[in-house]
């Protein structure tokens, strides 16, 4: 077994392949419960620990996981909004490939730290930012830029809507990241950073957050979104200042 995964995913251990699945079921099921998060807990840790998962393996399973909470509450999911947030989430996209594409390492971990610490303090400080379509278009451009260097595009994104009701929240920031996801990894294809092998990381992977997601329904009723809310940003904030001691050491 250990000659099939050698050569199925040269330099990946089972021992570290099975702490890669314990992070991921835990990022998904915090996602399942509290609507967002799986990227924000799993990019810090990943870049520190796992740093073949960023960002090309942890957006496919975003993607993934995505999909199913946008089918999960499709009736739910307001079009208009998914389609402003597109059409910036594409000029960010863009504008984070051609800077991973100059970045040398050191930059590329301060620059992810730094983005991760600024969606953490934009969800802390709770700005209130009305939905319109012009506001939508400039958090999808905010979203792309983060999603697509860090694999975590939440942060934006939760901030512009986080006064529309809870099961139109969910089911749209779904929509739009499964597509947004698929977009941000064809800009990391086409400069180099997404291949055959990290496609194959986040196939092997998805069991782990098929089983997150699916344990994350039934605690969905009983645990609380704001001590998730509260774990995700202390998470995300010790990860983030970790990689930046780690970079400037």
């Amino acid at each position: 077994m250990t000659e099939a995964l050698g050569l199925l995913l040269p330099g990946v251990a089972w021992e570290q392949l099975g702490w890669m699945a314990a992070m991921v079921f835990g990022a998904a099921l915090l996602q399942g419960i509290g609507g967002v998060g799986f990227a924000m807990v799993s990019a810090p840790i990943s870049v520190l620990l796992f740093p073949d998962l960023v960002p090309g393996p942890l957006l496919i399973l975003g993607a993934v996981l995505a999909l199913l909470g946008a089918l999960r509450e499709r009736h739910a999911i307001n079009w208009r909004f998914v389609v402003a947030l597109m059409s910036g989430r594409i000029g960010g996209s863009l504008v984070a490939g051609a800077a991973l594409y100059v970045l040398s390492a050191d930059a590329f971990s301060v620059l992810f730290a730094v983005l991760i610490l600024a969606g953490v303090g934009f969800s802390v400080g709770g700005w209130k930012v009305t939905t319109s379509t012009a506001n939508m278009i400039v958090t999808g451009i905010a979203s792309g830029l983060m999603g697509t260097i860090t694999s975590s595009g939440a942060p934006p994104v939760a901030i512009a809507m986080q006064h529309v009701p809870p099961a139109e929240l969910r089911a749209t920031v779904s929509a739009f990241f499964f597509a947004g996801a698929l977009f941000s990894v064809a800009i990391l294809a086409a400069v180099g950073r997404f291949g055959a092998h990290e496609l194959r990381l986040g196939f092997v992977l998805l069991p782990a957050l098929a089983a997150g997601f699916i344990v994350s329904g039934p605690l969905n009723r009983v645990v609380s979104r704001s001590m998730i809310r509260i774990g995700l940003l202390t998470l995300s904030t010790l990860g983030a200042l970790a990689i930046l001691a780690r970079a400037v050491a």
